[in-house]
């Protein structure tokens, strides 16, 4: 089975005087702001780390409700924020790490079979698997 989704960006100008505008095909986001000042100051608008961070977070957090779903577990939630890290590295930008922050409620888990579905989630998410950096994670389990 295969599955293309697509986005898009637009930009006009320089690097930090121009910006541009980011959209997917889905319409989920049609014409957001992004620009120098959305990555590195506080300006608005969105940019591509945000974004990457959201993707990972989403594939993550599905990638571990089927995990838990083969294990014949059902999370009441499972909430995941994505920390993506942008350096500068020998004169040029790069992702150098992406931290996953999960915390669940799960009725009928218990640590270790939880933290063996994140880890397993972690490691075979589709998102994970592209991103070619180091990819960190912690998992709380709430009552």
């Amino acid at each position: 089975m295969s599955s293309k989704h697509t986005g898009s960006a637009v930009w006009s100008g320089g690097l930090k005087d121009g910006g541009g505008k980011i959209s997917t095909q889905s319409g989920a986001m049609d014409n957001v702001q992004y620009g120098f000042h959305a990555r590195f100051e506080d300006g608005p608008g969105t940019n591509p780390e945000e974004l990457i961070g959201a993707a990972h977070a989403g594939c993550f957090t599905m990638a571990l409700s089927g995990i838990l779903a083969e294990a014949g577990l059902t999370a009441q939630q499972l909430s995941t924020t994505a920390t993506v890290t942008l350096d500068k590295m020998d004169g040029n930008f790069a992702i150098t790490e992406v931290h996953l922050n999960l915390v669940a409620r799960i009725a009928g888990a218990d640590q270790q079979k939880f933290e063996e579905a994140a880890l397993k989630a972690k490691q075979n998410c589709p998102v994970s698997k592209l991103l070619n950096t180091h990819i960190t994670l912690d998992a709380r389990l709430e009552s």
